[in-house]
């Protein structure tokens, strides 16, 4: 909502515009009134939508038309008064000052109008017969009100509506020729549905319906007046109320009834509560509340955020395969402008025999999006309404900051559930293969993976002494010259060479030189296609008397070309050294250090898969 209400007077002269102003401050009809009231303003606490209105008089005696000009540029709302008893001036309302203000408007932001017929005590007629046309005729009419100076008649009320023609427009919302709403109200209102069904059964349910009325008016609903307004429904739609809830028809029906009423800011209340702003659009600051995030530290989606994300999926997973079908993907991300995720995307994380992403592949790509774009991520969890569902201040509360690196390493612990392994590796190597090897793929599948659907991340679970933790593959493009401070920056360092080509190692040996022999990254080498016959390398040295010079654990075997899915001990490994990075030569040479490691690992699979099993059975 505005955080003022600026509200200017034009009109005829002698129409009475200052002496509305002053029976509005001094609520007593002035004896002496001046060619000009000077600008006042209303605290906010004694406005009925407690926000400061300013309220601006126009004299054609004491200002010029270019101040005039820029008080019509400045003015939220523009009351044209005109005298119930002078025809001159309602004439002058169409053939003058509409066209003068249209002229020095936005043609986009059309500010509103008020027709304000003062001098109601000198007639006993009304003025209303004249000016119903005139309101037809100019959507940019909020509204009209017949008003007397002198006997205190509707002055509150004019200046009420004049702050409600702001902060409860009529225009975003309705149309008054098809006297229906306008699509783009009809657009937010359907999101604001869909978000609220819960259950995603198609209609609110009585309990449904009370979470929305707590949300959006601090208060539930009584039982009578849930049946009361199902009933109006009832009585103007066949298909506005099915098994006792509210069908999205006669959720939209009820607004219409609300804008047609005059009461708009009810329909304004719901809108703003789930973000909007007055064009109708997600407001900026709802879509990306502030979020500090210092040098060298990470975000990741804490407990709240993963229950919300959980309960979003449980609502479209209509077959309880434990996937999304391309259908219920599509319905998931109905409420967003766009679709979010690609076909990439199924490349990506873990997916089912059909290619349709797993609950554990859909949490494994949002925990993916909070840590290489948070502000993608509270965009996102704006548009599902995290906030309003999960009762947060905003998204943000969903996130977790880790702290900094620096520390974690001092202390030789860390708190942190996500570790970034960036993959180094010359053209051919073998890079591709192994991130998709991480989601289970062999070599014969991942064959069927089209050239535009490739993806350059892979992130999955892994265990590391019974914890889970996101394992986080980058394959970093070859070309030197091209290395981003992103490619660089990470947990720990992948370096990939193929056994069956001898020129393959010196790229690995280049990258480690120059870029990983002084920091404190972590890194192990991989000896990638190991099905095949192994060449000696034309190199210096061999890849073993390699890893021993840089005190780097000895090169690891690993192949994808199996028959069933590719093992995970190379990504057990990676995560360990990635939470451990302290941890010393002697100990990764260690049998029983990579033992205990992944025997948690085993254990905590086993324990979760059984756990994930219950957890099923009520779904």
């Amino acid at each position: 909502m505005r955080k003022d209400v600026r509200i200017l007077l034009v009109g005829e002269p002698k129409v009475g515009k200052t002496s509305l102003i002053m029976s509005l401050v001094s609520e007593e009809f002035p004896k002496v009134v001046p060619y000009r009231a000077e600008e006042i303003t209303i605290p906010a606490d004694v406005t009925p939508e407690k926000v400061p209105t300013h309220i601006v008089d126009y004299s054609e005696a004491e200002q010029t038309d270019e101040q005039l000009f820029q008080e019509i540029s400045k003015a939220n709302v523009i009351c044209i008064v005109y005298s119930v008893n002078n025809k001159t001036s309602i004439e002058k309302v169409t053939s003058h000052w509409i066209p003068l203000i249209t002229e020095n408007t936005d043609k986009d932001s059309r500010v509103p109008l008020i027709l304000v017929g003062n001098k109601s005590d000198l007639v006993e007629h009304s003025s209303m017969e004249t000016i119903l046309p005139i309101m037809n005729r100019y959507s940019e009419i909020e509204t009209c009100v017949e008003c007397s100076a002198k006997n205190l008649k509707n002055i509150s009320e004019l200046f009420y509506y004049a702050q409600k023609a702001v902060l409860h427009p009529t225009g975003p919302l309705y149309c008054p020729e098809r006297r229906d709403m306008k699509s783009l109200c009809v657009k937010a209102l359907t999101r604001i549905f869909k978000v609220s069904d819960l259950d995603n059964d198609g209609i609110l349910n009585d309990n449904e319906l009370n979470f929305f009325q707590r949300t959006c008016f601090n208060t539930p609903l009584e039982s009578q007046a849930l049946e009361d307004v199902k009933n109006v429904v009832r009585k103007n739609l066949s298909d506005g109320v099915c098994d006792n809830g509210l069908t999205l028809t006669g959720f939209l029906f009820l607004h219409t009834l609300f804008i047609q009423r005059g009461r708009h800011e009810t329909t304004w209340t719901v809108l703003r509560r789930f973000g909007y702003d007055d064009d109708l659009e997600l407001n900026q600051d709802y879509l990306f509340p502030p979020l500090k995030l210092p040098p060298d530290c990470t975000t990741e989606l804490n407990h709240n955020a993963y229950l919300f994300l959980q309960s979003i999926f449980d609502k479209h997973d209509k077959d309880r395969d434990c996937a999304l079908s391309p259908e219920e993907t599509s319905d998931l991300f109905d409420v967003f402008p766009y679709m979010p995720w690609g076909p990439d995307v199924n490349n990506t994380v873990c997916t089912n025999d059909q290619g349709w992403i797993t609950y554990q592949g859909y949490l494994s790509q949002w925990t993916l999006t909070t840590y290489l774009d948070v502000q993608r991520c509270l965009e996102y969890l704006g548009y599902l309404g995290y906030s309003i569902i999960a009762e947060q201040e905003s998204q943000a509360s969903g996130i977790t900051v880790t702290r900094d690196k620096k520390i974690d390493l001092q202390k030789k612990q860390t708190q942190r559930s996500v570790f970034r392994c960036n993959v180094f590796g010359d053209v051919g190597s073998g890079k591709s293969g192994f991130l998709q090897a991480f989601l289970g793929r062999n070599h014969m599948r991942q064959k069927t993976i089209r050239e535009e659907h490739r993806s350059y991340y892979a992130i999955s679970t892994t265990y590391v002494y019974g914890q889970e933790k996101y394992l986080l593959l980058h394959e970093v493009s070859p070309d030197f010259d091209t290395l981003s401070d992103a490619d660089l920056a990470c947990d720990i360092v992948c370096l990939f060479y193929d056994v069956s080509n001898p020129y393959s190692f010196e790229y690995c040996a280049t990258v480690f030189k120059q870029y990983f022999m002084d920091s404190k990254v972590p890194c192990m080498m991989i000896a990638a296609k190991s099905d095949l016959p192994e060449i000696k390398q034309m190199y210096g040295c061999s890849p073993l008397e390699f890893c021993r010079r840089h005190k780097m654990p000895p090169p690891q075997s690993f192949t994808c070309n199996t028959a069933a899915a590719p093992s995970r001990d190379i990504y057990t490994k990676l995560t360990t050294m990635a939470m451990y990075p302290h941890v010393c030569q002697a100990d990764l040479r260690s049998s029983t250090f990579w033992l205990r490691a992944s025997a948690g690992a085993t254990v905590c699979a086993v324990l979760g898969f059984a756990m994930y099993r219950v957890l099923l059975k009520p779904r």
